[in-house]
């Protein structure tokens, strides 16, 4: 009797490239669920790039928005795990579903003599901030966009000297016409 030798085809995997996703989470608006959720990223060696935490209009219910670098298996991965936390009532990735994304920077900018206070104050309107302290050496501006607005304001400020920046985490909200096209083909 001759044994038959098959042959095993190994199926490619896809190519999968490293992008930064864009996470939204419902929870419960318990004690300690940030803890957890902060505790499951850092116990699987992932890194945060941001996290912003805020109540909906329902106040037992918070939202947050995650921002993390990986690819498909990574960020599928992040998303089971969010999944079996308690208090998660829902995890989803928007990062390929048309959205709004928006930060907003405070920075303080060394302000020399008087040509280059009205060149921050245009560099400020171009950019639609606003100047939201004065003080004799130092402007405290407030700008509102995408991250790369943001880091191109930053870029052409930071030859006048920068004192301080804070920034927030990304806020995300899906787009309304992009819920409606989603809604029609999950039912067909």
């Amino acid at each position: 009797m001759v044994e038959e030798i098959k042959t095993v085809k190994i199926r490619k995997q896809p190519e999968t490239k490293i992008r930064k996703h864009t996470i939204v989470v419902r929870v419960q608006h318990n004690f300690g669920v940030l803890a957890r959720i902060t505790g499951l990223f850092a116990g699987r060696g992932y890194n945060i790039e941001s996290l912003t935490v805020g109540k909906t209009q329902d106040p037992d219910i918070a939202r947050i928005t995650i921002v993390v670098e990986g690819d498909e298996r990574v960020i599928e991965q992040i998303i089971k795990q969010l999944r079996k936390l308690i208090e998660t009532l829902k995890v989803r990735d928007i990062t390929d579903i048309p959205h709004i994304e928006r930060e907003l920077v405070l920075i303080k900018v060394h302000t020399g003599d008087e040509k280059a206070r009205d060149e921050i104050m245009r560099l400020t309107n171009i950019f639609r901030g606003k100047i939201v302290d004065v003080s004799t050496d130092t402007y405290t501006i407030e700008v509102t966009g995408d991250s790369d607005k943001l880091e191109a304001f930053i870029e052409l400020l930071r030859p006048f000297g920068l004192k301080d920046i804070a920034r927030t985490g990304t806020l995300a909200l899906i787009r309304e016409s992009a819920k409606s096209k989603l809604q029609k083909h999950q039912v067909e």
